[in-house]
């Protein structure tokens, strides 16, 4: 992660501006204490009203002069704070999405989340706000208390040792509120976690009649965030009437005290009019400190849950040397590759061979490791051994957005933006296609009859998700993403099992007529893999089976079970 310093440093000048303001604001705060002290001894003491004007004058020009600062300090800091969150925010979201995959496959979105958008407002705050309150009152305490002196020194040790037991105990209040809001911040990760799979969710949870469990399951973290932000205020409570009653007595006090050193002669009328505003104005900074300590803490707490996540590092490293292909034809070749994850094996000793314009189809019980391999092929994650190669070239000496750009791949969880449909089918290369060609992919795919009857056609926004489109129809608009995007490599990945058999067979069609790609299905269904050039059955990771279809049938082991199975009256045919 960059410094802290290196989001600052580039609006120094800015910083230093606002930082001048602030103080000149603090200055001509500090005038007007004098003025008054002049406005009682030489106007209502000495008797000289023919200053009383100009003096009232001056008064004026102060407060126009300390509002137009204050107007510039305020607007500048928080322009800066704006900017510093935008890059930090910015810079936050490009590492996450440089993460590979294991580290998604252990963190949930809603942590995520609550970093990107909550912790990073905390830590611009300290930026902003927070940052020029605590400079400001750190200046303005010492201006105070030097005019103080100035007026008065024996006097002035009464609100400097108020102050310093005010600063100590701020001190003290920042280290307890760390640990409550490194909590807060935890359950508020959770929280936003629960709330945004339930939302997401919402059709599950109320087709199996889940509200009541999932509600009773959100009750309880918000009663945790709740009970924790309860705890924060309890702290808070029981130090903000100390700073308040500090601030309400201190001026009292001053003024008895100075009262009697001006009967006694050591002071006279106007100082102590001075020196009571003065002490006036000791009272909002004592107010502030506790405010001021919660607030830091809290950005201090944020920034330590968003420094953890930068300090992850991806397992996926791309070489220096990283040479980009101009024109990747496809050639795929998996080597004796393995994959564990976490421990557990994944893959064993994978090995085939696919050609351009060829069809490698991929069949296996749930969980044999079919969609491992295209996770491998895309590089969310490198194999524990052995290579897999693209065009004989090691796909770890690729750029990684060269290897992943090459595959237009058909999950088998289709993922919709909420967006039009046209964009969603141009999101592998938007710049580049054309309506005409957005049209002919989704004609391929099955998908251009149910868009065309729509009022606005391509044109039409759906839902988060795909919500209010069916499965098939999702799953049609996807594959006319994959198609439109001309990539080298098709992968489909289980992704026409929401397709009635005839949709299914046009789509074939126009998979077995495309010969510039190579082509990867993986099926549970036999109908979709059957025209495949090379068919390889896993089982427990390994490749049990493999050859053409005919070939697998004749062999009588896993794949012959598989299509009896599925096409129990063609018992008698095969046989």
């Amino acid at each position: 992660m960059k410094k802290l310093s290196s989001y600052v440093v580039p609006y120094w000048k800015s910083y230093l501006f606002a930082v001048v303001c602030l103080f000149t604001a603090i200055g001509l705060e500090m005038l007007s204490p004098q003025v008054s002290k002049l406005i009682v001894n030489e106007v209502f003491v000495a008797g000289d009203f023919h200053r009383f004007g100009w003096l009232l004058v001056a008064l004026v020009v102060i407060g126009i002069g300390r509002a137009f600062a204050g107007y510039w300090k305020e607007f500048t800091f928080d322009k800066n704070s704006q900017m510093i969150g935008n890059n930090l925010r910015h810079d936050l979201y490009r590492h996450i999405q440089s993460l590979s995959m294991d580290y998604f496959d252990n963190t949930n979105t809603g942590e995520l989340m609550a970093r990107v958008k909550d912790d990073v407002d905390k830590v611009k705050d300290a930026f902003g706000m927070t940052g020029m309150l605590i400079v400001q009152i750190a200046f303005y305490m010492v201006s105070v208390i030097y005019c103080m002196f100035m007026l008065d020194p024996l006097l002035t040790i009464l609100p400097f040792g108020v102050m310093v037991f005010g600063g100590a105990l701020s001190f003290y209040l920042e280290k307890k509120f760390v640990k409550v809001y490194s909590d807060i911040s935890e359950e508020n990760a959770e929280l936003t976690t629960i709330a945004e799979e339930n939302l997401a969710g919402v059709r599950t949870v109320k087709a199996f009649a889940r509200e009541r469990f999932e509600i009773e399951k959100f009750r309880k973290h918000n009663k945790k965030y709740c009970d924790l932000n309860m705890e924060q205020a309890k702290v808070l409570s029981q130090f903000y009437p100390i700073y308040h009653f500090i601030g309400a007595v201190l001026p009292v006090v001053c003024a008895m005290i100075g009262g009697l050193r001006v009967i006694q002669g050591q002071m006279d009328l106007g100082s102590l009019v001075a020196y009571v505003e003065y002490s006036s104005n000791c009272t909002w900074p004592l107010d502030m400190l506790a405010e001021l300590a919660n607030e830091l803490s809290s950005s201090i707490a944020s920034y330590k849950k968003i420094k953890a996540i930068f300090n992850e590092e991806t397992t996926l490293t791309e070489k220096e040397n990283a040479r980009r292909i101009p024109s990747l034809h496809g050639d795929i070749e998996f080597s004796h590759v393995d994959l564990s994850l976490e421990g557990h094996q994944i893959l064993k000793d994978i090995s085939f061979e696919l050609e351009r314009g060829k069809t490698l189809g991929i069949m296996g019980a749930t969980g044999s490791g079919k969609t491992s391999i295209i996770n491998l092929l895309q590089r969310f994650y490198d194999p524990t051994s052995g290579e897999i190669t693209i065009d004989g070239v090691d796909i770890k000496k690729l750029p990684l957005a060269q290897v992943r750009t090459c595959c237009a791949v058909v999950m088998q969880d289709v993922f919709l933006f909420s967006d039009t449909i046209a964009e969603n089918i141009m999101m592998g290369k938007r710049q580049e296609m054309d309506p005409e060609l957005v049209r002919m992919s989704a004609k391929m795919a099955q998908a251009s009859g149910f868009i065309e009857e729509m009022e606005e056609q391509y044109e039409t926004v759906i839902g988060e998700k795909g919500v209010g489109l069916s499965g098939g129809q999702k799953q049609r608009i996807s594959i006319a993403r994959a198609l439109a995007k001309k990539s080298p490599v098709l992968v489909f990945d289980d992704s026409t099992s929401a397709l009635d058999m005839e949709t299914e067979q046009e789509i074939q069609k126009v998979l077995r007529s495309i010969t510039e790609s190579s082509k990867i299905i993986i099926a549970h269904r036999i109908s979709a893999v059957r025209s495949a050039d090379e068919i390889i059955y896993l089982q427990n990771g390994r490749v049990a089976e493999r050859g053409t279809h005919q070939e697998l049938l004749a062999k009588k082991g896993l794949y012959y079970e598989t299509y009896m199975a599925q096409y129990p009256e063609l018992t008698k045919e095969v046989v």
